[in-house]
């Protein structure tokens, strides 16, 4: 699960966040408890925690005292707009940089990405 591309308590938040876009957790709905992701993963439950907290510093999950943790309204939506956010600047941002270099237009590097999604 956790390739090194990363620390580990961001690589867990990043699964949690994926599973929430996905629709595996719903808006309002449970996730499992840091503990479980702790003995699920065989990690540090303090790593899980920091997993956790990180998504709800995010606004995406947020705690009912006693009960559990559970995905907040609209995180969904929140979080495709912070990853469209760092889509554009990890991967676009570069792109078009290498693409002016190379003097690729924009009708050209339209067409690449058409034949990549043909693949």
């Amino acid at each position: 699960m956790f390739t090194g591309g990363g620390p580990i308590y961001q690589q867990l938040a990043d699964h949690i966040a994926e599973d929430i876009m996905a629709g595996t957790y719903s808006e309002e709905s449970s996730v499992p408890s840091t503990n479980e992701y702790a003995v699920f993963y065989q990690i540090s439950p303090i790593t899980a925690t920091k997993s956790v907290n990180l998504l709800v510093e995010q606004g995406v999950l947020y705690k009912k005292r006693g009960i559990g943790m559970f995905v907040a309204t609209g995180a969904r939506d929140r979080l495709h707009k912070l990853r469209r956010s760092e889509f554009r600047k990890e991967y676009v941002a570069p792109l078009v940089h290498e693409a002016r270099l190379l003097e690729i237009n924009r009708r050209q590097l339209a067409e690449m990405i058409d034949q990549e999604n043909k693949k």
